[in-house]
């Protein structure tokens, strides 16, 4: 299952209001200064992917992934969107260093 906040759906809504709207794939990022994180692209579905219809966006996560994943719940920070979920990531080295406490999507590190 993927669910969407309020203040996420928001976002969107500003961010399609002059755009055709697209399927939001959310996907595993295994790089980075933070270790490996949920995040979202702009994407069609594929073959092997679970469809999710929520508020007027499609969000589509390959099954395997939703598989390990779900729940998986968009939101809005001060620094993006967030994608929590119970997949347990290992953190990188987030706010440490040259990463930078923000640039890690506000709280998505090792959560």
């Amino acid at each position: 299952m993927v669910s969407m906040t309020d203040t996420a759906r928001a976002e969107l809504d500003n961010y399609f209001a002059d755009k055709q709207k697209a399927p939001i794939r959310v996907y595993l990022n295994k790089g980075g200064c933070c270790g490996p994180s949920l995040t979202l692209a702009l994407d069609e579905a594929r073959e092997g992917d679970d469809v999710f219809d929520l508020s007027g966006y499609t969000f589509v996560v390959d099954k395997e992934l939703m598989a390990m994943a779900s729940p998986i719940t968009v939101d809005m920070t001060e620094y993006g969107f967030a994608v929590s979920s119970s997949l347990q990531l290992g953190g990188g080295s987030c706010g440490a260093g040259s990463c930078g406490g923000g640039s890690c999507g506000g709280g998505s590190c090792g959560d």
